[in-house]
């Protein structure tokens, strides 16, 4: 009799949360029609093509396996085996510098275009003639399509004709030899640097944003106790802003984890090799999978990059959760 009793109970909570469920979807319907045709578009956009990636990446579909497409034979865990253990793979060689690359430049990217980024939203916060000009002008880089980043800066990094060897090296005088940007260890660099050249605007107007955002009452009355203004800055001004500073971290991770454009145009305009020096996972990917055809180990090296991003993801959320709570 308990027994029945208690079942009667679980099965009046599922009917009361049912119509619940029902009642708010009836009473907000016209906020999820609104909804509705972006949640298709992202259905249509995002969920579906990525369903069907990790369904490629357990096939063998390659140059002769190409018209079968999600027909063709199914290899179970072969892909991933490919990319991460066979050292005979010349994909897994490549994946795994690519995959050094790529850390050290999505480090290197992030710590520089939130230091520069900061610098400059504390400089145009200041009041000062023609500040507005000079925030205009600092946002050019951002405006600039990323593709043509990628060319321009190919053509500056050039060792002969390049402008940036002429001013290091006939101008300045700071290096004794011109070197090689665009191969070698220094090819690193070469991505780097423009990279931090396009990204830091984005950053900038982030920061000065919430910059204007902090009451002045906070810095009055720091001042009024004697704080210089470093001790402002770490007490007041940073702590504010974590909450903006984090959500970029994030956004800037997965960004340039992803990075391809600037690489693919500054080497052979979308058809070059960096080098085992300036590879990243995105343009090595591109080129294993559309170059040689391997779809399949192609997509197996893409689901193992978005397992990677999910993980940064997961800690990034650990250590940013108190910032992402709005206190009521």
């Amino acid at each position: 009799m308990k027994v029945e009793i208690s079942r009667e109970k679980v099965v009046s909570k599922k009917n009361k949360k049912t119509s619940r469920l029902i009642f708010e979807i009836r009473k907000n319907r016209f906020a999820y029609a609104l909804v509705l045709p972006a949640f298709i578009a992202m259905l249509i956009i995002h969920f579906i093509p990525m369903v069907q990636g990790i369904y490629m990446s357990f096939l063998k579909l390659n140059q002769f396996t190409l018209n079968q497409f999600l027909k063709a034979p199914f290899v179970g865990l072969q892909n991933y085996y490919t990319v991460l253990f066979d050292k005979s793979s010349t994909l897994r060689s490549g994946f795994m510098d690519a995959l050094r690359n790529t850390i050290i430049y999505a480090l290197s990217v992030n710590i520089l275009v939130l230091v520069i980024g900061m610098i400059s939203a504390l400089l145009v916060n200041r009041k000062f003639k023609f500040r507005g000009l000079a925030r205009t002008l600092l946002l050019t880089p951002w405006v600039v399509p990323s593709y043509v980043v990628g060319m321009l800066w190919g053509f500056m990094w050039q060792q002969d004709t390049g402008i940036i060897n002429r001013i290091l090296v006939d101008w300045l005088h700071i290096l004794p030899d011109k070197p090689f940007w665009l191969s070698g260890p220094n090819t690193l660099w070469a991505i780097i640097i423009p990279t931090v050249w396009r990204s830091t605007p984005f950053i900038m107007i982030m920061l000065l944003a919430g910059l204007q955002n902090i009451p002045e009452d906070y810095y009055e009355a720091a001042e009024i106790d004697g704080a210089s203004s470093v001790q402002k800055f770490r007490h007041i001004t940073l702590p504010l802003l974590r909450p903006i500073i984090a959500v970029n971290l994030l956004h800037g991770m997965i960004t340039h984890i992803y990075s391809f454009n600037i690489v693919a145009m500054m080497f052979g305009h979308g058809a070059g090799f960096p080098g085992k020096w300036g590879d990243l996972l995105m343009t090595n990917i591109n080129r294993n999978s559309f170059g040689i055809w391997q779809m399949g180990t192609g997509a197996a090296a893409t689901i193992v990059v978005m397992i990677i991003v999910l993980s940064i993801v997961g800690i990034w959320y650990r250590v940013f959760r108190e910032d992402l709570v709005v206190e009521e």
